[in-house]
């Protein structure tokens, strides 16, 4: 046997011990209840569903919802020195550089 049909031998009885592979799929069922198995009925069903699901009409009554406030009180002005050391101090270090390239050690020393 080849290293490579060994490495796979292996691998696929990994799999089986590990029980992680995919279980069963659920089936797909006519609107009669009755399980499709030809896979061509399965996709037209799928379809069925679908244009049933996403084209419906709207309601004739539709619910109450209330408008959303647009003058939410966020404050956009630049970040204070407290807000600044707080988040410095959350920083791990130890972790890769940001894009930047600035290690985050180098941010903590100073």
């Amino acid at each position: 046997m080849q290293e490579k049909e060994k490495m796979r031998e292996l691998y696929d009885t990994t799999k089986k011990l590990s029980g992680n592979g995919r279980g069963p799929e659920r089936p797909v069922k006519s609107k009669d209840g009755e399980v499709i198995t030809n896979i061509e009925e399965q996709r037209n069903r799928w379809i069925e569903h679908f244009k049933e699901l996403l084209n419906r009409s709207a309601p004739l009554n539709p619910l109450n919802i209330e408008v959303a406030h647009t003058d939410l009180p966020v404050d956009v002005g630049p970040p204070t020195i407290e807000e600044i050391s707080m988040a410095m101090r959350q920083i791990k270090s130890g972790k890769a550089a940001e894009p930047d390239n600035i290690p985050v050690e180098a941010l903590k020393d100073t």
